[in-house]
């Protein structure tokens, strides 16, 4: 079973088709070339860093809720 968790994009780099993208205080820099039209405050679901759709902010406040109460997060993002 493969795993896809939302995080926030905070930039965009254009010429490279990437992204950097926030989760609880973690950056990392992802792929955006599954993605089209992604803007910086976009909710991306993140696989093995690969952008894989876009998801509305609160859906994605609600699964990092859901996954800091399995103790997969210390806490959900605010």
């Amino acid at each position: 079973m493969c795993l896809a968790i939302p995080a926030e994009v905070i930039s965009i780099d254009a010429n490279n088709d990437n992204a950097v993208v926030s989760l609880g205080g973690i950056k990392k820099k992802i792929s955006l070339a599954l993605v089209d039209d992604v803007v910086i405050g976009d909710y991306l679901l993140i696989h093995v860093g690969y952008a894989l759709s876009k998801i509305e902010a609160n859906e994605a406040q609600k699964t990092l809720e859901l996954f800091a109460e399995a103790g997969m997060l210390a806490e959900p993002p605010k």
